[in-house]
């Protein structure tokens, strides 16, 4: 077997590449995702990345059934208050 080189073979040039360009694309790529950086501790408590979605999905599930079961009086507090 032999052994691999980390040099670039010979028929290529660094300067055949051309100049790169640091963050060329990144407003593009950013455009076209929704990463999200978690705490560890959160992290740590999920696998991967669909069980905190279903985690969020159900969570949102539960606000939306809690909001409809109390629902929303048409009396401000202090009206509420000064009654």
């Amino acid at each position: 077997m032999s052994k691999i080189k980390d040099e670039m073979r010979d028929e290529y040039r660094r300067e055949d590449l051309g100049k790169g360009v640091r963050g060329k694309y990144f407003a593009r790529v950013s455009k076209g995702t929704n990463l999200v950086l978690l705490d560890d501790k959160v992290a740590k408590s999920f696998p991967n990345g669909e069980a905190v979605n279903q985690a969020l999905l159900g969570l949102l599930a539960l606000t939306e059934q809690t909001a409809r079961i109390t629902g929303r009086s048409s009396q401000t507090a202090r009206k509420r208050a000064a009654a």
